[in-house]
């Protein structure tokens, strides 16, 4: 069974680079607090590393 990864934002996209602005907004994040759920895949997961320092990631099943 596939896992899935829970993606919430939890800072600002405020003086933050354009592309890890586009980056928030290709997982689907647009305010800070707001939460998404993703398949784990590689390209998510590397959507993810851009974006660390602003969002938190859980694992769910």
């Amino acid at each position: 069974m596939a896992a899935n990864l829970k993606v919430t934002q939890i800072k600002s996209v405020i003086s933050e680079k354009q592309n890890q602005r586009d980056t928030l907004r290709s997982l689907g994040l647009k305010r800070i607090g707001q939460s998404v759920v993703r398949e784990d895949t590689k390209q998510n997961r590397g959507y993810v590393n851009v974006v660390a320092h602003l969002v938190k990631v859980e694992e769910i099943d």
